[in-house]
């Protein structure tokens, strides 16, 4: 395999797995982008905008975005730092609420696209993609 294939063939299941996870939270009223803020407020507690770029590897304006839909639904709060410029975000109890559905959805997605991949493949591929990440970051 190329590196190119390989590299292709990367995209187009990354692009594949969010279009399933957008398809499960989408009745749910989420995309999969307001999911990763939302699982990652619930993880770490409240942190700073500039910190969930960093950890999810999204760029400012995107981020804004997201955050700004999420506000507009009541599920996060902005409180500002003591930079101007600094905001942590955390999740409302609206959201609090809610979490166990979407985390149900999420799980429940997550189970049917593993259905036909063996439980040794899913083991090595998470080890090979944490080893991969660790090099790049």
């Amino acid at each position: 395999m190329t590196h190119h294939a390989l590299f292709h063939t990367l995209h187009q299941l990354s692009r594949q797995l969010t279009k399933q996870l957008n398809e499960a939270l989408k009745p749910l009223g989420l995309y999969s982008s307001q999911w990763s803020v939302i699982y990652v407020l619930h993880t770490k507690g409240s942190i700073t905008q500039k910190e969930l770029c960093e950890y999810l590897f999204v760029e400012a304006p995107p981020m804004t975005r997201t955050i700004q839909r999420l506000v507009k639904q009541g599920y996060v709060r902005q409180i500002p730092g003591e930079d101007k410029r600094e905001k942590y975000i955390q999740l409302t109890e609206d959201a609090i609420k809610e979490f166990p559905k979407w985390e149900n959805a999420v799980s429940e997605c997550n189970q049917a696209l593993l259905t036909n991949f063996p439980q040794s493949s899913q083991q090595e591929l998470a080890r090979l993609q944490g080893l991969w990440l660790k090099e790049l970051l």
